[in-house]
């Protein structure tokens, strides 16, 4: 299960707007990319000067990006279209809800980023498919928390920025679909798996992401299809699981659905708590609702003073035992790093900024950020890389919410080095290790590379009109509810 995060923009502070795109050239522009490795695995080797190469201007930095994104929709769709993801160094696919059972994870997660880029042929091949092939009567169990921030949220996303009923129509089915997970639960908090077609649950020991991951989702159904009850069963997992914080205001991150019990004592940001606290933060920008504002703002404190450490003048955010809030590991999760973008949002502006920075300083150290680390040494203990977006997720609302370059800049590092070790023959794939040289490639390329990271680029570099800089939403999967300039 990849647990991903964030997010919400452009709603706080100054806002960095398509104005001052160009800039002078730093060095030289972006480089052609690197051919496809010879071997199986194996990423050519990394110039030291790739850290440090700057495009010489915004708009040649975002062209790049599109090029790329064209260049892996290409194969994509000769070796695996409809599938749900490719696998880029074998040129196969394979299915990531159930086996079998493909939704066309890619294509759904595309939607809004094709949109935005002007993509307009790649687009309707993917409306086309959708409209023609996507059905959710599916006789198997699908991970609700997944379903919901991918699927019905890619569709939601789609149908703001083209209009297209269908897509609405099918989150609306979809959403129908999973909330069974929240009505035949005895306290309201979701099982992770629903059967699509019977609506059987299973799994009732969960966690806080999976728990408070729906609001933004379930909001915009409700919203769009004038039908409360998915709101109502969003909002009702929340109040239960804030009403059993601990007397420090902390909340474990294992809790079982059938009884509302906690199953642990860890408090953390990371894996699997993070879009826990995002969606408190982006219900109450999206819906105006006060009770989430305060639930986030009680929480965030206690986490501010509890779980927050200095080390070797690096901001992290350590675990922590809920109940005393003693220190129960240093290891930092890269999904954490989405952290920094949410403080900004809500704004806590330098805490953000530090954040961001003790994450730069890994970036610097690996070229590519490895999965996990230690923070007092910043030594790896999750070598791979699953073509993460976080940070330059919170890169992207750093920048909107300060007008500093050095976001952008750090952003353009994280885009190069990814051209530089995750593309394979058939596209771009996950790292197996981030500390050998060359960097070891795997073979998957996750749906949320289509969502997140792609479009977080593309924002930053190309100042596109297509984008309302000023008043957007973009979900913890990068879905587009609101700023779409049609």
């Amino acid at each position: 299960m990849n647990l991903p995060r964030r997010r919400l923009l452009g709603l706080l502070g100054a806002v960095a707007g398509a104005a001052a795109l160009a800039r002078p050239a730093v060095a030289a522009p972006p480089s052609p990319t690197a051919p496809p490795p010879d071997g199986p695995g194996a990423t050519p080797a990394e110039p030291p000067e790739a850290r440090q190469m700057q495009p010489s201007s915004w708009p040649e930095a975002a062209a790049d990006v599109r090029r790329e994104v064209r260049w892996a929709w290409r194969q994509y769709v000769e070796r695996a279209f409809g599938h749900d993801q490719i696998k880029p160094v074998s040129g196969g696919h394979e299915d990531f809800f159930a086996r079998g059972k493909s939704v066309g994870l890619t294509i759904v997660e595309a939607l809004d980023t094709f949109w935005l880029m002007g993509l307009d042929r790649e687009l309707e091949q993917a409306l086309e498919w959708i409209e023609r092939n996507l059905r959710f009567d599916i006789d198997a169990p699908f991970q609700v928390f997944e379903t919901n921030i991918r699927m019905v949220g890619g569709l939601l996303a789609g149908y703001h920025c083209t209009g297209r009923d269908r897509l609405l129509e099918l989150a609306v089915d979809l959403g129908d679909r999973l909330l069974p997970a929240f009505t035949r639960s005895p306290t309201g908090i979701p099982y992770r798996f629903v059967n699509l077609t019977t609506g059987t649950v299973s799994a009732p020991q969960t966690n806080l992401a999976e728990t408070g991951t729906y609001i933004a989702e379930f909001g915009m159904l409700s919203r769009w299809s004038g039908q409360q009850k998915y709101y109502d069963a969003a909002k009702r997992a929340f109040e239960v699981t804030f009403d059993k914080r601990t007397p420090l205001d902390l909340l474990p991150y294992e809790v079982h659905a059938e009884t509302g019990e906690w199953r642990n004592r860890t408090a953390t940001i990371g894996p699997p708590a993070d879009s826990y606290y995002e969606y408190l933060w982006d219900g109450y920008v999206l819906f105006q609702d006060a009770d989430l504002k305060n639930w986030y703002d009680v929480l965030t404190a206690a986490i501010l003073r509890h779980q927050s450490e200095v080390v070797s003048g690096r901001l992290w955010f350590a675990q922590v035992d809920a109940f005393t809030g003693g220190i129960v590991d240093r290891g930092q999760s890269e999904l954490a790093s989405f952290y920094a973008g949410l403080l900004a949002e809500s704004g806590r502006l330098t805490e953000a900024k530090q954040y961001h920075d003790s994450w730069n300083a890994v970036q610097e150290r690996y070229g590519v950020l490895p999965e996990g680390i230690d923070y007092p040494t910043l030594a790896a203990t999750s070598r791979g890389n699953q073509l993460r977006p976080e940070f330059v997720d919170s890169a992207l609302f750093l920048w909107l919410a300060t007008g500093d370059d050095v976001y952008r800049e750090r952003s353009w590092t994280h885009y190069m080095q990814m051209k530089l070790t995750s593309k394979a023959r058939y596209g771009y794939t996950i790292l197996d290790d981030v500390t050998t040289t060359p960097k070891r490639q795997g073979d998957s390329c996750p749906g949320y590379w289509w969502s997140e990271q792609l479009k977080y680029y593309w924002l930053m570099f190309s100042g596109t009109s297509r984008f309302d800089y000023r008043d957007h939403y973009l979900s913890t999967e990068g879905n587009l509810f609101r700023g779409a300039r049609r």
